[in-house]
């Protein structure tokens, strides 16, 4: 597949990349996608929930009536998780949620996304560009041109360029980020994925 390099005004340089069959016309994993954005998520998670246990809740030191005679069911403590106040039965404890998902799941996964957003013309190469100064107008101005300012866009740069990124910051549905670091998750929760010239090689590197 072939694609017009544009500029940050969104005219055509004149300049024609062709992207990787290899990573771009891929055959579409859904199962490899579903199994790295669940892990991905899954990661993200703290896992600090925690609710306390009878052993954990103060009191219950005494007994809350006697055991016989008053016609309810014996108690040895108000602190049971059947008495008010009292602790959680099976609540939740800290825990980890890690999923792990094989690297070459996870470069199918992303290949598959990558060509899943090709095939439905998704994908918008633009030359290698940068800011002299931290602002947002010039950003927004060239999602604007592009006509990407309505979009979820994901911008991917060949590296890290702070100017860049801090200047697309305060831009509510542009994500900046480096190539080579975008994941399944990242690629396939935007509706265009906006390469710089420079970064299509990164990807070649990283999943090629």
């Amino acid at each position: 597949m072939e694609l017009k390099v544009l500029n940050i005004k969104g005219a055509e340089t004149g300049e024609v990349v062709t992207l990787n069959d290899e990573i771009f016309a891929v055959e579409v994993s859904e199962h490899a996608m579903y199994l790295d954005v669940k892990a991905i998520l899954a990661n993200r998670r703290q896992g600090t929930h925690k609710a306390k246990t009878r052993a954990e809740v103060r009191g219950g030191g005494k007994k809350p009536f006697r055991q016989k005679g008053t016609g309810n069911a014996r108690q040895g403590s108000t602190r049971s998780g059947l008495m008010v106040g009292g602790g959680t039965i099976f609540g939740p404890q800290p825990r980890t949620y890690e999923q792990k998902v094989n690297r070459k799941v996870k470069q199918l996964a992303r290949r598959s996304a990558l060509s899943a957003k090709a095939a439905a013309g998704q994908i918008v190469v633009i030359e290698d560009f940068s800011f002299e100064a931290i602002k947002t107008r010039p950003v927004a101005d060239m999602l604007k041109n592009l006509g990407l300012a309505e979009k979820k866009t994901l911008l991917l740069m060949p590296f890290h360029d702070a100017v860049v990124s801090t200047s697309g910051r305060n831009i509510e549905k542009l994500n900046v980020m480096v190539a080579e670091q975008a994941s399944t998750y990242d690629i396939l929760n935007s509706q265009a994925v906006l390469f710089q010239k420079a970064a299509l090689q990164k990807i070649e590197e990283t999943l090629g």
